[in-house]
């Protein structure tokens, strides 16, 4: 989805464990997405959603019968993929079978990383040239270790300020505490993301016009719900493709995903996302735990190219200054935001925004430059059509 990564490849494997192990290997070519745990239709929803044409098939003895076929049904509905299958390299039945089957080459669990980078290279050349949709719209993702209200209040404004702009946006709310967003703003909501996950399928511009809750400025906003699953517990493949069908809909996407612990969810959005806004503050203690997670996902071989240090509640004359945390982190700075503690403190109690409250405040005036600078990433893409919902109640 995002244009710092090359290529997507997806995966069915026998564990988490044989998952990373593939992603390691093949981090310098792109993301390595899990596909499930078999499903051919779930197959190719997600090849249909991601463009990839390579995928891992794993293969073992006890389920064979079953995995060949699950092979030979997605070669005749995309007879242009490629398969890979995976299992013990020392089996010869089973790379017999994975070669009956239709599988372009054999890779044992635990090759060597170069190994398994070279024949994708070798195989990438062969696969006729993939043209992503270029019309799918922003997204912008906030994370920081830390879980509190202020995620939920930046997002909120940045997100208004990219709708204000003329383009239709959504956002979505994952940070913690859950549905922040919503009360900060007075709303309430009977549709949310464990009910958008549930909806998938339907998931379509009469859904969004009449379920998705929405804001005097048009601004639409998906948030947790207190009984939807954690954010861990949601696969890469379900989040792929929520974030595909909401990026057909939505010119641009504002996600919250502060106080969110490192899970395989989380790492799709930050891996998929146009702009990553890292979000600390100058408190010691958070930023080690930021740099935990950051440096974490470095050694892993994930791609950070398009991320930026955003730092709130700043105090000038305290330390670390933004220069000494730009270098800590190795990214550099978008903004910094001021502390500004009466002004944040009058909003979330009266349930107003910083532009009605305090439209001349520092840190108001950061918040929308700062929404602005976001919106122009997205203000060339075609505008969504309008549901007949939508127009029969005359909105825009």
């Amino acid at each position: 989805m995002s244009q710092n990564l090359s290529q997507t490849f997806l995966a069915i494997t026998r564990n988490s464990t044989d998952l990373e192990w593939l992603q390691g290997a093949l981090a310098p070519l792109g993301q390595v997405v899990s596909a499930g745990g078999g499903s051919l239709d779930e197959l190719l929803a997600l090849v249909d959603v991601t463009f990839a044409s390579l995928v891992f098939v794993g293969l073992d003895r006890e389920h064979v019968v079953a995995q060949s076929a699950l092979i030979e049904g997605a070669l005749e509905a995309k007879p242009m993929l490629a398969i890979v299958a995976l299992g013990d390299g020392m089996d010869n039945q089973l790379v017999l079978n994975a070669m009956r089957a239709g599988a372009r080459d054999f890779v044992a669990y635990g090759s060597r990383s170069s190994e398994v980078a070279g024949l994708v290279r070798r195989l990438s050349k062969r696969l006729p040239p993939v043209a992503p949709n270029t019309q799918l719209g922003g997204l912008t993702v906030l994370y920081g270790i830390q879980s509190n209200a202020d995620g939920a209040l930046l997002t909120t404004h940045l997100a208004q300020v990219v709708q204000k702009s003329g383009q239709q946006t959504l956002l979505l709310d994952l940070g913690l505490p859950r549905g922040d967003s919503l009360a900060l703003l007075g709303l309430e909501s009977s549709f949310h993301f464990g009910d958008a996950l549930r909806h998938l399928r339907r998931l379509d511009a009469t859904l969004i016009d009449s379920a998705f809750t929405r804001c005097d400025v048009g601004l639409r906003i998906l948030a947790y719900a207190g009984n939807d699953e954690p954010l861990e517990h949601t696969s890469a493949a379900e989040l792929y493709m929520l974030l595909s069908a909401l990026r057909q809909h939505f010119q641009h996407i504002v996600v919250n995903l502060t106080g969110q612990p490192d899970s395989e969810a989380l790492r799709t959005f930050v891996s998929h996302c146009d702009k990553l806004l890292w979000y600390t503050d100058q408190n010691v203690l958070d930023c080690r735990r930021n740099l935990a997670v950051l440096n974490l996902w470095r050694e892993k071989g994930m791609k950070l190219d398009h991320s930026k240090l955003l730092v709130d509640r700043y105090l000038r004359n305290v330390a670390p200054d933004a220069e000494t945390l730009s270098k800590s982190f190795a990214m550099e700075t978008i903004a910094t935001l001021a502390y500004s503690p009466e002004v944040r403190l009058n909003a979330k109690n009266q349930g107003m925004t910083l532009f009605e409250l305090a439209p001349r405040e520092a840190l108001t005036q950061s918040l929308r430059t700062l929404g602005e600078r976001l919106a122009k990433r997205s203000e060339g893409l075609a505008k969504p059509k309008t549901g007949w919902f939508n127009r029969l109640r005359g909105a825009q």
